[in-house]
């Protein structure tokens, strides 16, 4: 299945049904009076986040959503049918930004209304016009037969851009052939593309860690980034979108490439200054740097190769050392995340559900 991220929708919520204007009219009962109806209530238009979907593929061909309009009110004071609700299913993560279109044609995107990050979350995008109103709603002391009813109003319709930013804990960052699909093979059962040739990784992928029976956490796999991917190269940074509700990234540094001009020192500094350049949130996350493909240096030349290379670099934070196609280290790489992100979960625990001191005493 093609992995599609974004998409562009238009939602139209029903239309309320019309009032009636009638009379009764029954042997032995000649001034009835008025009895229309009212009109049926427009249906809503309804967002809902389905943890089955993980792409925004439905979106490609399936572009416009319309809830059922009201029924127009009958005779003998019988009221419409109200418009049956249009439901649209959307994967979670999924971010809902208002779309216009402009003086001069094109469309632009506007403020977000809604990020549907919990399974199951509903969001009434468009509302239901509400029903005309039947003439025996206006019937008076001195109006007694009144012809008067009023139409239903018309449903809201919006146009609307999806983007998809998938829910992990941790996500993957590195030039291409870093070893980041092998690295996720290796401590998930996802199993994404791995070659020896750049952007084999063309789209997200996400893989469960489980450390223990009840500990696991997601990580999240992204193609590749090049220096000046913000302004087009390779496959651009448009994927970066897919960390953004990470918790930590983790750096994969490639120790040993095969082209002897390569520097990896030079290539993780691009690859930070691609990730500043995109959102300056994205840049203050929490970073580990992990240097990858350890087997292909000798026994004897890897302690030096890793000192040599933080030296150079100037890193200060947490170090791992692996080799993803081998799994060496990558255990201890596992358990130290989920023990970073048990402390992550229980500090936003404490911040919003502070104890008060008087109260635990």
């Amino acid at each position: 299945m093609k992995f599609i991220d974004e998409a562009s929708i238009e939602v139209y919520a029903g239309n309320g049904g019309n009032g009636a204007a009638s009379f009764r009219r029954e042997k032995y009962i000649p001034m009835g009076g008025p009895d229309g109806g009212d009109g049926g209530k427009g249906g809503d238009v309804w967002l809902v986040a389905d943890r089955n979907l993980n792409t925004l593929i439905e979106f490609r061909y399936t572009k416009t959503y319309r809830a059922q309009n009201g029924e127009r009110g009958g005779s003998a004071d019988c009221y419409g049918k109200g418009g049956n609700d249009c439901t649209v299913r959307v994967p979670v993560g999924t971010l809902v930004i208002e779309e216009s279109i402009d003086e001069d044609g094109f469309r632009t995107t506007g403020e977000t209304i809604v990020d549907l990050n919990q399974d199951g979350m509903r969001f009434c995008i468009a509302r239901g016009g509400k029903g005309g109103l039947g003439n025996l709603h206006f019937k008076t002391s001195t109006n007694r037969a009144p012809r008067k009813c009023t139409p239903g109003i018309e449903g809201e319709s919006r146009r609307l851009r999806l983007e998809l930013k998938v829910l992990a804990d941790v996500g993957l960052l590195g030039m291409p052939n870093a070893g980041k699909s092998t690295f996720i093979r290796a401590v998930s059962a996802a199993r994404p593309k791995v070659a020896d040739y750049p952007f084999t990784t063309l789209y997200p992928n996400l893989g469960v860690v489980r450390v223990d029976h009840d500990r696991s956490f997601v990580i999240a796999d992204i193609p590749g980034l090049i220096e000046g991917a913000a302004e087009g190269a390779g496959l651009g940074h448009q994927f970066l979108r897919h960390l953004a509700r990470t918790r930590v990234l983790l750096h994969l540094v490639d120790l040993a490439p095969f082209d002897p001009e390569v520097d990896p020192v030079r290539e993780a500094r691009a690859i930070v200054e691609e990730l500043r350049k995109y959102d300056e949130d994205l840049h203050a996350k929490p970073r580990w740097l992990v240097l990858n493909k350890l087997d292909l240096i000798p026994d004897d030349e890897r302690a030096e190769r890793v000192a040599h290379f933080i030296r150079d670099y100037g890193w200060e934070g947490p170090v791992f050392s692996i080799a993803a196609i081998s799994g060496e280290n990558c255990q201890k790489l596992t358990y130290a995340l989920m023990d970073f992100l048990e402390t992550q979960r229980a500090e936003a625990l404490a911040e919003t559900d502070p104890t008060e001191p008087e109260a635990a005493a």
